[in-house]
């Protein structure tokens, strides 16, 4: 966003502001808009002149930063990426006991993409596309490679420790809770349509966090 700033002491006749831009802060605020409207819209229906309108900034500018709306839906993914795998980062959970450092990345994903849940429509979306965005985004998959090794990490100090079973798959494993803990979010309007049970109350979200943790937790258990 352009800030003003204002030379010391008392302006001169003719004299003008001084428009001074951040533009990380401008990228950063115009990504934050157009998640929203990508999430609700989708790739070809938001509209540039809307998230421009948003941001009170120019279609020019965010061409500019972003080169144009595909630019700007990649940009959109890969900070949706960056943010969570950086939340998962900040658990710290080598330091943790391996089936305590499970249960809290369980717990988290499902959290996660609970208080995430407009977003988290950006991933069906791209997979509507057939993922054809994220496979032109080299920097997607080092960003994603992080939760691997941490899966494989808390694998190998249960083996180790003999809580775990010898012969768990991180990949796999990580699939399973990713898949469990983000059905919660996709599928909640059809299964209340269809079940009449609300995923989204809070009462219900709790119950199926515990169930998705004792599924995962009886995987791995040796």
């Amino acid at each position: 966003m352009p800030v003003k700033q204002r030379s010391s002491g008392k302006r001169g006749r003719g004299e003008k502001t001084v428009q001074v831009r951040d533009p990380e802060r401008t990228k950063a605020n115009i990504i934050n808009v157009a998640t929203a409207e990508f999430a609700e819209l989708g790739l070809s229906g938001a509209r540039v002149d809307a998230i421009a309108e948003r941001t009170h900034t120019s279609k020019r500018m965010l061409y500019y930063y972003f080169g144009d709306k595909e630019g700007l839906y990649q940009a959109v993914l890969l900070s949706y990426y960056e943010k969570l795998r950086s939340a998962e980062t900040a658990l710290d959970l080598s330091h943790q006991p391996p089936l305590t450092a499970l249960k809290m990345l369980v717990e988290f994903t499902f959290d996660y993409h609970l208080r995430h849940a407009a977003i988290a429509r950006l991933v069906m979306v791209e997979n509507i596309n057939k993922g054809r965005h994220v496979a032109k985004m080299p920097s997607v998959a080092p960003v994603n490679s992080t939760i691997l090794a941490t899966v494989d990490d808390i694998l190998q100090r249960g083996e180790k420790e003999k809580v775990f079973r010898k012969g768990v798959d991180s990949f796999n494993l990580y699939t399973t809770i990713a898949a469990l803990c983000f059905f919660n979010v996709s599928n909640r309007y059809t299964f209340k349509a269809i079940f009449r049970h609300d995923m989204a109350d809070p009462a219900e979200a709790a119950a199926r966090r515990e169930v998705i943790w004792d599924t995962v937790r009886r995987s791995v258990i040796a």
